[in-house]
């Protein structure tokens, strides 16, 4: 079941991914994760773990605040 909150940070992180002309096969790579698991992020299903954000937030140049930085 998908959670609001689990989307929005989904949405953002798939907005910065675009953003680097990155697939979520390439985004996968980087992170150490099966594009499947960044699809399940990105779509708001899963939960992810903070250490799997920390790695997202690297891969994509960002620090962690700025996935705090969407609209609720």
């Amino acid at each position: 079941m998908r959670n609001d909150l689990l989307l929005k940070l989904g949405l953002k992180i798939r907005y910065e991914r675009m953003k680097k002309n990155l697939s979520q096969e390439d985004l996968a790579e980087l992170v150490g994760l099966s594009p499947t698991s960044i699809s399940s992020i990105e779509t708001g299903i899963s939960n992810l773990k903070f250490l799997s954000l920390y790695k997202i937030a690297k891969a994509l140049d960002l620090n962690l605040g700025d996935f705090s930085n969407f609209k609720l």
